[in-house]
């Protein structure tokens, strides 16, 4: 453990190789998990909010930041075994709040169906629960071969930002920059691993949304082609405690497009529960 003047640093030994974490805040634990292409520095503008109700707990996901590099495939149920493996390392925190964006989503779903014990709530933040389109998985195979083999070229970074971004954001650098930071600071093989095992290889998550007993909040931006808010309002149906946000001008990377419509959104389902 180290300790900085912002926060601390904890390292988690799991299936999937060592898990970094910053730590920030008191309170009752919340667990950050990021989405695909960025690193756990995309929470950094609702962390300062946030953090003045929950000890935050932002994770570099497999792969991703200071955590060890992806060495093989794997699933979004091994990452939500990953997810069980760190909360029971933790020190003084019993149940946790989950907050996860897009892959962060998906394996707080899968956490809070196989291991309902574990999370006292769920946020899933653009999570889309179906599959991915199969022509938009073809693009994708062949992405994750150039990945592989030549790195995020530019070709491949302007691909990802139009998929995180709204075109306004796109011309926005300092958003851009934790999209390329974060792809940079990755071995271009690891890399396209946890592209093939959390997109090209997702599966279909429906059947688990009946099963999330913990209360949950949904978030979509207006701009999320796959989640959109209709979408999104027909899988929150499924789900037995529920409520959803539509937030504005936002497309995946919702929390770093519009970090003060996120941090409130959640700030507003944690004080509903008490």
């Amino acid at each position: 453990m180290q300790t900085s003047e912002e926060a601390t640093s904890l390292d988690f030994t799991t299936s999937l190789g060592r898990i970094r974490a910053r730590v920030h805040g008191e309170g009752p634990t919340a667990i950050l998990w990021h989405g695909m292409f960025v690193d756990g520095r995309s929470w950094q503008s609702v962390v300062p909010r946030l953090s003045r109700r929950r000890r935050l707990v932002v994770l570099d996901g497999p792969g991703y930041g200071a955590s060890d590099p992806l060495a093989r495939l794997t699933t979004i149920e091994e990452c939500a075994e990953v997810a069980a493996q760190i909360i029971d390392a933790l020190p003084e925190s019993g149940p946790v709040d989950w907050v996860g964006t897009a892959w962060g989503g998906h394996v707080g779903m899968t956490a809070a169906a196989l291991y309902p014990q574990l999370l006292r709530s769920l946020v899933a933040i653009s999570a889309p629960v179906q599959p991915i389109d199969p022509v938009f998985r073809v693009k994708l195979i062949i992405a994750a071969g150039m990945l592989s083999r030549l790195g995020p070229i530019a070709h491949l970074r302007h691909a990802v930002h139009d998929a995180q971004l709204t075109e306004a954001h796109q011309r926005d650098t300092a958003m851009t920059a934790l999209i390329d930071d974060a792809m940079a600071g990755v071995a271009p093989r690891a890399l396209a691993r946890t592209v093939t095992s959390f997109i090209i290889n997702r599966t279909d998550a429906t059947h688990r949304l009946a099963r999330l007993q913990a209360p949950t909040l949904l978030i979509t931006g207006d701009d999320r082609g796959e989640w959109s808010p209709e979408t999104m309002a027909a899988a929150a149906a499924l789900v037995p405690d529920v409520r959803t946000a539509v937030i504005r001008g936002a497309r995946t990377l919702v929390q770093v497009e519009q970090p003060n419509e996120t941090a409130a959104a959640i700030e507003a389902f944690w004080d509903a529960r008490g």
